[in-house]
């Protein structure tokens, strides 16, 4: 089983055309299914007019998906339940921190660990908080994140964490896990009731998905959700993270960057062939 998911907080591009087809290629060589995922879990970016636009891109482009798709936005219920297991694990603690409050404490963000996503690395002010001061706060009303005891939640694990990784090769190879490289991350955030980690590991398994084909600028962070499945008993899929397209200055094409879109290039007169044959899909 695989699995397409982008997120409709702007219009395709390129490079997501090239992880459609890669994994359109890889269902239909080992005979498997593919599934369309529209990851909408962050409502303030997301837009109806992204999403119609992904269902016309992607039917343009000349991939085929089971329907219906999963709408992340429908099934926020299924990752307060992990979020719950967690916490009551004692495995996730509230953070009242904002970014801003993160950069004040640590002072010379230049010198201080970075997170692979490029964030700074929680210094754990909120770790420190006791369990009265923590409820007084979320009784005023104060917003919170969840983040990960890292260390407790490694110990709790007490295995060498890892995957298969096939790449676009041939051959398979095994990856140790470093959720270390993430810190106290953020799994459930302040402003919606889940986060990217805990959805994908969730609707991963939820939907029986086998192989999980993506770009590699997600390949660090198969070390958080490894662990994530761990804990919460998950079967772990195999991973396949492909090559990112670059552009001209050899940037990662993203929406962002404003990359150019798969619309913009339809509406030039380029056809799905030619940029199937141009991404090496004839």
């Amino acid at each position: 089983m695989f699995r397409f998911a982008p997120s409709p907080n702007g219009f395709l591009h390129i490079g997501h055309a090239y992880s459609a087809l890669c994994n359109q290629k890889l269902a239909r060589e080992l005979g498997g299914r593919l599934l369309l995922r529209i990851e909408d879990i962050d409502r303030e970016r997301s837009r109806g007019e992204f999403e119609t636009a992904i269902y016309e891109d992607l039917a343009w482009l000349g991939i085929e998906w089971e329907t219906p798709a999963r709408r992340q936005s429908e099934h926020f219920s299924d990752y307060e339940r992990a979020l719950e297991n967690l916490t009551g694990r004692g495995l996730l603690y509230p953070c009242f921190c904002a970014r801003s409050d993160v950069a004040k404490a640590v002072g010379d963000a230049e010198n201080w660990p970075r997170a692979p996503d490029g964030g700074l690395l929680y210094p754990g002010t909120c770790t420190h908080l006791s369990a009265e001061a923590r409820a007084r706060r979320l009784a005023s009303g104060q917003s919170a994140a969840l983040r990960i005891h890292l260390d407790e939640a490694v110990a709790q694990v007490g295995l060498r964490l890892g995957w298969r990784e096939y790449g676009e090769g041939p051959h398979a190879r095994d990856v140790a896990a470093e959720p270390s490289l993430w810190g106290d991350a953020a799994i459930g955030r302040r402003d919606i009731p889940a986060s990217y980690h805990i959805a994908v590991v969730i609707d991963d398994a939820l939907q029986g998905v086998t192989d999980v084909v993506r770009g590699m600028d997600l390949f660090s962070a198969t070390s958080i959700h490894r662990l994530l499945q761990e804990l919460l008993d998950l079967p772990a899929p195999n991973y396949r993270h492909h090559q990112l397209l670059l552009d001209e200055t050899g940037v990662k094409l993203s929406k962002s960057a404003r990359a150019r879109s798969l619309r913009s290039l339809r509406s030039e007169g380029v056809c799905a062939a030619q940029l199937r044959r141009r991404l090496g899909f004839a």
